[in-house]
């Protein structure tokens, strides 16, 4: 049976599953994330009301009539418009454009009537069905176009490309027409995440969505770039009019390149509530300054529109993020050299060395210059910490402000260090700690290597800190209890951090160990 994923036709074994043809084709999918699975082509097309007919002289957008009176002029539209494609323009006056002919099963009846600017008309010339011709006003007039015996042959109207409608003559032809899909008109759409889902003839899958990104925006590029975890992307907000991504939210981002807000676009937020918030649109939206461009969905509308808050979504670039933090010297040369980019060192040279710092930061940026500069650290020279689920707002307040909300490394800095003491203080930021309310306060004791931060409680909320040896009254941050916030537990070795002095930088980054 002939199916679709991802745009391209397969032919199936009857009773496929979505699990069998995500194996067959190696379609992207990371497990967790949602599907979309449409019942098929003329099953989605019911609900469509747009089409966008492509000539040399570009498009033209029509609107169907929705009135009971037009339907059977409608159904013949939607069954056969792609006929319609390739054919010359029939003939063009100062009040009508002729796109034609093709056979209908329609009859024609011999009426006059009033026509005005906009309307879309199936004419029967010479009063034959195999003389089916679109027509389109450019202006009023009364006529006898030999209609059908239906709302007077009127089935949609113009209401885009009025410019291209009025440049058209018989030496132009019509390349091709579109439905376009908005979000209304996905209703018939299903969102699933059963991957034992037995397929049937015609149905139609979407794995993933796929994007480009805007050259001209190469900070705010970088930051949605940070939003996609595993391969996938956690939806935090849907509307009728787009889908919200609010994970980084509250991070400061550049005004950079701004666009219209067609369906499609990715956003960032730039200025005012919610900067750093991510927005992909379902429908077209105004142009604004608030909100930098950072790409469009090129594959996959279709996941967006039946997408709902707390789903995830398989995410396919169509650029490479060139993110070479926390990797290795040599699987940066690799990695580059395959994008034609220059590899250049500076200070340890080591192939295994782990990078800690990269010039340019973004992706853009790198592509331009056609080189980067990299700084790397022995692997024990960096601090590994397995953070605690029951410490959310803690762990964001150390991964925002170490940087490791955005980047696989982050940087901390030593504020307070006493040898013989067994604790190092690391700075924090008072503003962004008011909101460090109590939570998962140490109960009996405190455990040597457990990393805190001082909460709401002291004076001192924000700063951050290390214990190396256990302590039954204090916190990492030389708190009491009720004022310490435990957010995990340094993996690596930490016994060098406890020699280190005040002003000391520590690279910092996430453990994938279960230690």
């Amino acid at each position: 049976m002939l199916i679709k994923i991802n745009g391209e036709e397969l032919d199936v074994a009857e009773g496929s599953t979505i699990q069998d043809v995500i194996a067959e084709t190696n379609a992207p999918y990371t497990p967790g994330s949602i599907i979309c699975l449409i019942k098929g082509k003329k099953e989605l097309e019911k609900n469509i009301n747009k089409y966008k007919i492509k000539t040399n002289q570009g498009s033209i957008i029509i609107q169907l009539d929705e009135s009971e009176e037009a339907k059977p002029l409608v159904d013949v539209w939607k069954n056969q418009y792609d006929e319609f494609v390739d054919l010359d323009i029939r003939w063009s006056t100062p009040t009508e454009v002729a796109i034609g002919p093709i056979v209908t099963d329609l009859e024609p009846t011999s009426d006059e009537f009033k026509y005005y600017e906009g309307d879309v008309v199936l004419s029967l010339s010479s009063f034959s069905n195999e003389s089916t011709h679109v027509i389109m006003l450019k202006g009023n007039t009364t006529n006898v176009y030999s209609v059908p015996q239906y709302n007077k042959g009127i089935f949609a109207r113009v209401i885009g490309g009025k410019k291209t409608l009025e440049k058209l003559t018989d030496d132009d032809r019509v390349t091709g027409i579109e439905p376009i899909i908005e979000r209304s008109t996905t209703t018939d759409s299903t969102s699933v995440s059963d991957l034992s889902t037995v397929l049937d003839e015609g149905n139609e899958l979407y794995t993933y969505i796929s994007f480009e990104i805007d050259d001209e925006s190469p900070v705010c590029v970088e930051h949605l770039f940070s939003l996609i975890k595993d391969g996938r992307i956690k939806v935090s907000y849907d509307s009728e009019s787009f889908l919200g991504f609010y994970d980084l939210a509250n991070i400061d981002k550049p005004k950079e390149h701004t666009t219209l807000r067609n369906r499609g676009t990715i956003t960032v937020r730039n200025t005012g509530v919610g900067v750093g918030r991510l927005y992909v649109y379902r429908e077209n939206r105004v142009l604004t300054p608030n909100h930098t461009t950072v790409g469009r969905i090129v594959n996959g509308m279709e996941i967006i529109d039946i997408a709902k808050e707390s789903d995830f979504i398989t995410v396919k670039s169509e650029q490479q993020r060139l993110m070479l933090l926390n990797k290795t010297q040599s699987e940066a040369t690799k990695m580059l050299s395959e994008v034609g980019v220059e590899h250049m060192i500076d200070g340890l040279v080591d192939d295994d060395a782990i990078i800690v710092e990269q010039i340019p930061k973004h992706t853009i940026d790198i592509l331009k210059e056609g080189q980067v500069i990299t700084k790397a650290v022995k692997k024990e020279d960096i601090c590994t910490i397995k953070f605690t689920d029951n410490a959310p707002r803690s762990v964001r307040y150390f991964k925002f402000l170490s940087g490791l909300l955005e980047n696989p490394v982050g940087k901390i800095k030593v504020h307070f260090a006493v040898p013989g003491m067994h604790i190092v203080i690391f700075e924090g930021d008072k503003k962004l700690a008011k909101g460090l309310i109590p939570e998962n306060n140490p109960v009996d004791k405190v455990i040597r290597g457990e990393i805190g931060i001082t909460n709401m409680a002291s004076k001192s909320a924000g700063l951050i800190g290390i214990r190396f040896e256990d302590n039954v009254e204090f916190g990492p941050t030389a708190e009491t209890f009720d004022a310490t916030n435990i957010i995990g537990e340094v993996t690596s070795d930490y016994e060098a951090i406890e020699k280190l002095k005040e002003g000391v930088e520590v690279y910092v980054t996430e453990s994938n160990n279960e230690s």
